[in-house]
């Protein structure tokens, strides 16, 4: 049977690229003390850059009546010492869509992913997104340590809170 709620969380696919350059731009414009990237980097890039991230990486879009409104991306290192450990980035829910539980359900998509495959996922956060800190905090992560001075955008600083939340 088909999902027909208003809401659905699933992987990315080769088809949503168009959707993904749109709102990872969105993220990089608005957002820019929030991302290690930047619009004018990805801006410049062709529409099968962003094919080839959607194939290369896992992506969880939230589509809100078929529209695109939040993605969250997860990666594993390839190192057999660091096999054990995933990754949460790219998290971007569009401001329409916020305090829809959208955020808490793309990152339990993200851990549901990780279980089995990991025995810890990590992330940053920008430390003046207090909203996102307060979200992975509800979602069982941890603060484990903090790198000042972790992004510079336009000549200021931000400070980055690493996080960590054990699946086993």
């Amino acid at each position: 049977m088909a999902d027909i709620s208003p809401l659905q969380i699933r992987r990315l696919e080769t088809s949503d690229a168009a959707l993904y350059r749109d709102i990872r731009l969105e993220a990089l414009e608005r957002n820019p003390e929030a991302f290690a990237s930047t619009f004018e980097r990805e801006n410049a890039q062709p529409l099968s850059w962003f094919e080839a991230v959607v194939v290369r990486a896992d992506i969880f879009g939230a589509f809100l009546d078929g529209a695109l409104v939040g993605i969250a991306g997860y990666a594993a290192p390839e190192g057999s010492k660091q096999a054990h450990k995933g990754l949460l980035w790219g998290m971007y829910v569009r401001a329409a869509a916020r305090n829809l539980n959208l955020g808490k359900r793309l990152v339990a998509a993200v851990l549901d992913h990780a279980r089995g495959r990991v025995e810890m996922v990590q992330l940053t956060v920008v430390n003046e997104n207090k909203a996102a800190c307060r979200l992975y905090g509800a979602m069982g992560f941890v603060e484990y340590g903090y790198e000042k001075r972790a992004l510079k955008q336009d000549g200021q600083y931000y400070d980055e809170v690493l996080m960590v939340k054990f699946l086993d």
